[in-house]
């Protein structure tokens, strides 16, 4: 939950009442502090399945890196150069300040929808982490095409998708009541605040990565256990170039 250091609700409010990039411009700050930064109980996780089937990898990419939660998690896996990408200036602020004596590291601001063709080829693994809610199912193949050009052949593009939620469930009524309520917010103010929690569906998501020239298989995080019937809460994607 928030801390008392986070975000005022004032704060939270003029950031979802402006566009993405000013959003988390306003929030960067304090970003860490809330709820919305990726856990790291699932970066461990995704950090322990990759090294366990993959290894380690020359070059890494995070996508949509925010203040940069994934950055350590690459350096580790990675020999060599680590780069984030977000849209974000305020974000990729806090990012390099966490890695200002990192000569491996660096940072790069741009649209995840149209990476800078200056990192065609260049990496070896790419992820991304609570980012996919900003993309509109529409924008998924510019977003994949991108990520697919950005990796070497047999480059991994990894990340993490939980299973859906059932309706019996409160939470699927609360992620139904924040969507609906986005919607109405972009119905009738603008700049749109793109952030949807059930646009993101694994067989959707696969369709488009093959679309865009991945192989794709995925794997259970059992890190966070397996639902009454069976099937996992998290699943890890791993999409191959190939």
């Amino acid at each position: 939950m928030f801390s008392s250091h986070g975000p005022s609700v004032r704060e939270l409010a003029v950031q979802g009442l402006s566009s993405v990039e000013r959003g988390y411009d306003l929030l960067a700050p304090k970003f860490d502090r809330t709820p919305f930064r990726t856990p790291d109980r699932m970066l461990d996780a995704v950090e322990e399945t990759l090294a366990q089937r993959e290894g380690t990898f020359g070059s890494g990419l995070d996508v949509c890196c925010g203040t940069g939660a994934g950055i350590g998690m690459l350096r580790r896996l990675c020999r060599d150069r680590v780069t984030g990408v977000d849209l974000s200036a305020g974000m990729l602020a806090e990012a390099g300040h966490g890695h200002a004596d990192d000569d491996r590291v660096d940072f790069v601001q741009a649209d995840a929808r149209a990476l800078p063709s200056a990192l065609a080829d260049s990496y070896d693994l790419a992820v991304s982490f609570g980012a996919f809610g900003h993309f509109l199912p529409a924008e998924r193949p510019a977003l994949f095409s991108g990520v697919h050009t950005a990796l070497r052949e047999g480059g991994v593009f990894a990340f993490p998708i939980g299973a859906p939620i059932p309706p019996s469930s409160p939470a699927w009524w609360a992620v139904a009541g924040f969507d609906a309520a986005m919607r109405l917010r972009n119905a009738v103010w603008r700049p749109p605040f793109v952030m949807y929690y059930r646009t993101f569906p694994l067989s959707g998501v696969r369709a488009d990565l093959r679309a865009a020239g991945f192989t794709v298989e995925t794997v259970p995080l059992e890190h966070f256990g397996r639902q009454p019937g069976g099937a996992p809460r998290w699943r890890l994607v791993l999409a191959r170039r190939s």
